[in-house]
């Protein structure tokens, strides 16, 4: 059965996307079937998998509205292993939309519906990858309440630490009310300029609090990673020599490593 992990942050800018992007296409590359899921109403993981939003005649908001069926809402993209349930710009509503639709049933029961529908398809993958939006809502809670695990991205800049508690009680709250087998899978550590004394010093930090929870693997910041989603390709079909497609290799061995597979 595949393994269900969130990428979640409250904050914009952490490399959320990009790293949800760059391991669910690294664990591709390994030989793991992996799904991409975009729950993000801006979408950049879709087009940043060469996906054309505009083309899209079915995407997440269709699959959590009950208009469409898990099997026509999940793409294959062109890279190895890789496929994606796409976000467009209609997940925007999705709050009042699943409140109207569950209106008669307890409130928390429109953020199992993802859960709901991902049970149709974790025996087919290896595991499955979701990029949360950058905020609490009841997306990032419906996210929450279907996945295994999470993993926290931390920036390595000042004030890299804030917010975290808020999210870490985000956590806790659904592990009680939702989804008591919820784990933190892993911390990772992006963006690190290892010039600067400051980003070592967060690294240090972080490492102090999360402990052994934090990966070996440390995303740099990099030019390419970001120019990559902006061509439609992880950093591994962008540039297959950059820092980036080890990073991002490295941390995907760590992941098949840690779930023991």
């Amino acid at each position: 059965m595949g393994k269900i992990i969130a990428f979640v942050n409250q904050k914009g800018g952490v490399g959320k996307t990009t790293s949800s992007i760059n391991l669910a296409a690294s664990l591709g590359l390994l030989g793991k079937k992996t799904l991409l899921i975009d729950v993000d109403p801006q979408g950049n993981a879709t087009t940043g998998v060469g996906i054309n939003k505009g083309e899209l005649e079915y995407s997440l908001y269709e699959l959590l509205t009950d208009k469409a069926e898990i099997k026509d809402v999940v793409i294959k993209t062109k890279f190895k292993n890789l496929y994606i349930i796409p976000a467009s710009i209609n997940l925007a509503g999705i709050n009042m939309e699943l409140t109207a639709m569950f209106h008669d049933k307890k409130k928390f029961e429109a953020t199992l519906q993802l859960k709901k529908k991902l049970s149709q398809v974790t025996d087919i993958f290896d595991y499955i990858i979701i990029d949360s939006p950058p905020s609490l809502g009841i997306l990032t809670n419906s996210v929450l309440a279907a996945a295994n695990s999470v993993i926290i991205p931390v920036q390595c800049e000042f004030f890299a630490l804030e917010g975290i508690m808020q999210l870490l009680n985000s956590i806790m709250l659904a592990q009680k009310k939702l989804n008591p087998e919820l784990d933190i899978e892993g911390v990772l550590l992006t963006m690190l300029d290892n010039r600067t004394n400051l980003g070592l010093e967060v690294v240090e930090d972080v490492k102090s609090y999360f402990k052994e929870k934090v990966y070996d693997t440390i995303i740099p910041r990099l030019v390419r990673l970001s120019e990559a989603p902006s061509h439609g390709k992880p950093i591994h079909a962008y540039d297959p020599k950059s820092r980036g497609t080890e990073a991002y290799l490295n941390l995907a061995k760590e992941v098949i490593e840690r779930n023991g597979n």
